[in-house]
């Protein structure tokens, strides 16, 4: 497949994108308690916007007090949001990007501890709300007058958006959200001119649409559109292609395509699609839609693999593709495809997303600079050294990923594969908190490795360099990434029972589900290696011990420790 696809110009409405790859929408809580952006913020877009994405869209920001979703969510509804803004545009111009928002409005799913007032909705019915903690509310059932107001709120919004000098706005109209509770006849249970038909229940989406295109007609304008909720009582497929239609003779600029709703089926995750998800998950969703319209679509989904997003352009399913965690575990990733280099790749382990939820910043497991942009700025990783890293799980293969240019870097193991913990965590019944799926985790190791070995990295497996006395002679840097292992010598049968699938057998797959269980696992029945090895380095070497070697854990902390030993280790 030709990657130059994804590279070509396209057009949204007035606005020329240098590439067909789209930042979409994701929460950071980088903004501060009040919602005013901070240098964390320009930080983390900068990177993203530096990486060579062609439209950054900011995050949901809602028109009015009433719908912001989240602590710490991006402001736009009063006209003090605006200076932080436009610092932000500058940024993203600054780096080559064009820059959109997302105006979005929480209704039901929100509370009155986030939003400070009773949150509204096209109906009072309830609405489970999770924000670190979950609970169930019933929000006020929306007056026609009151509808009035938010739809004036939305082209307020929008009129900001362009103050502050961005290029485009995306109406949020997906995953459960104020224009999507309209939707879904589950959560709208209105006899006036917004409830029963599927006419009267586009109707309040379809006017915000009007009344933002009326407002910034020299802004693209994006309708952001949840296509098939997947539950009972929301909105499925065949409706969702009406009001896509709608939304493109309503003059929408471009229809971001997605699915899925936060009471969807068999959980909200669907919005994301985990690991045992395909790749390309919507992308069949997308392609419907554009063979109906006539106006520019962006698909979303899974779509992290340049090869797959690029045949999703080629083959005419959408116009543009919607790069989002992918963009968290790789800022760089378009400039890394323009180039031909291996990205790093997303495990789809919705680790940003969850952590996020439960009040955390945005992260990444597999790569530990984002939300910490600031921190990284001036990273200094060693230069001129001659470094093995002894172990090539991933903790060892980013630190080595991470320092290969400059340095001549040699990577021992003494299994006949790289991999590490990865090559059976997959057989557990969950990863983070997701449904393991292990060709997702097998497929980044082999990417990390590839991109090692583009740099110059050597692997040298099968090596067991306490056998071969004076091997490590000659190195600068000794980096101890040896893991951790199993205590009461139980390593030997529970990576058998894991290799003949024994966590997924019923009982105990509810008993490797279950959280104390898992951390018991992970911290107690493992102890860390890295001691046993530090004897074979000499008084002139620098020694690092990174990862489980140091304390076992769980991989998001084993792969920060090779990120800050490597990037700010010598600080």
């Amino acid at each position: 497949m030709d990657i130059q696809h994804l590279l070509q110009p396209g057009r949204i409405g007035p606005v020329e994108i240098a590439n067909r790859i789209v930042m979409p929408p994701m929460t950071t809580r980088t903004a501060d308690a009040q919602g005013f952006i901070t240098d964390a913020s320009l930080a983390y877009y900068r990177a993203r916007a530096r990486g060579g994405v062609g439209l950054i869209t900011v995050e949901m920001a809602a028109p009015e007090p009433a719908g912001r979703h989240r602590h710490r969510e991006v402001g736009i509804s009063s006209d003090a949001y605006l200076p932080g803004l436009r610092r932000l545009v500058d940024v993203i111009h600054g780096e080559g990007a064009k820059a959109s928002i997302q105006l979005g409005h929480g209704g039901g799913h929100t509370r009155v501890d986030i939003c400070g007032e009773t949150p509204v909705a096209p109906s009072a019915i309830a609405h489970p709300v999770y924000e670190t903690t979950l609970e169930t509310i019933v929000p006020l059932a929306l007056t026609e007058e009151r509808i009035t107001r938010i739809i004036e709120a939305y082209a307020a919004a929008a009129r900001r958006a362009e103050q502050a000098g961005f290029d485009c706005v995306e109406i949020h109209a997906a995953h459960g959200y104020l224009i999507s509770q309209f939707h879904a006849p589950l959560e709208n249970h209105r006899t006036d001119a917004y409830g029963g038909s599927l006419a009267n229940r586009a109707r309040f989406g379809l006017e915000v649409l009007r009344a933002v295109k009326a407002a910034v007609p020299r802004l693209g304008v994006i309708y952001r559109l949840s296509v098939e909720d997947f539950f009972p009582g929301g909105m499925p497929w065949h409706e969702g292609l009406q009001v896509a239609l709608w939304a493109a003779a309503a003059e929408a600029d471009a229809l971001h395509i997605s699915c899925g709703h936060y009471r969807s089926l068999p959980s909200a995750q669907v919005c994301l699609p985990p690991m045992s998800y395909p790749e390309a998950t919507f992308i069949e969703f997308a392609a419907g839609v554009r063979r109906a319209v006539s106006v520019p679509v962006i698909a979303v989904g899974r779509l992290g693999d340049p090869v797959i997003a690029a045949a999703a352009i080629a083959q005419g399913k959408a116009d543009f593709v919607a790069i989002g965690r992918s963009l968290l575990a790789d800022p760089a990733w378009v400039n890394k495809v323009r180039r031909g280099e291996r990205v790093r790749r997303c495990l789809a382990c919705n680790t940003c997303i969850n952590e996020m939820r439960g009040g955390a910043g945005i992260g990444c497991l597999v790569n530990a600079t984002t939300g910490h942009e600031l921190e990284y700025a001036d990273a200094k990783p060693p230069a001129g050294e001659r470094i093995a890293v002894i172990g090539a799980g991933p903790a060892g293969l980013t630190y080595a990923s991470l320092v290969a240019e400059g340095n001549e870097v040699v990577v021992f193991d003494r299994a006949a594969e790289p991999g590490g913990a990865f090559r059976h965590a997959g057989k557990a019944p969950l990863f983070q908190a997701v449904d393991a799926n292990e060709d997702s985790l097998r497929r980044y190791v082999a990417t990390l490795v590839l991109a090692c070995q583009d740099k110059g990295v050597v692997l040298r497996m099968a090596a067991d360099v306490t056998s071969v006395p004076g091997l490590l002679a000659t190195f600068d840097r000794i980096v101890i990434a040896t893991g951790a292992r199993y205590r009461f010598g139980l390593g030997p049968i529970i990576l058998s029972l894991l290799e003949l699938g024994a966590a997924r057998w019923p009982g105990l797959r509810q008993l490797m589900s279950w959280d104390a269980a898992r951390q018991w696992f992970y911290y107690r029945l493992r102890a860390a290696t890295g001691d046993q090895y530090r004897r074979l380095a000499n008084g002139q070497q620098t020694l690092v011990v990174i990862g489980d070697a140091v304390q076992a854990g769980k991989s998001q902390e084993a792969i920060a420790s090779a990120f800050r030993a490597a990037l700010l280790g010598d600080r």
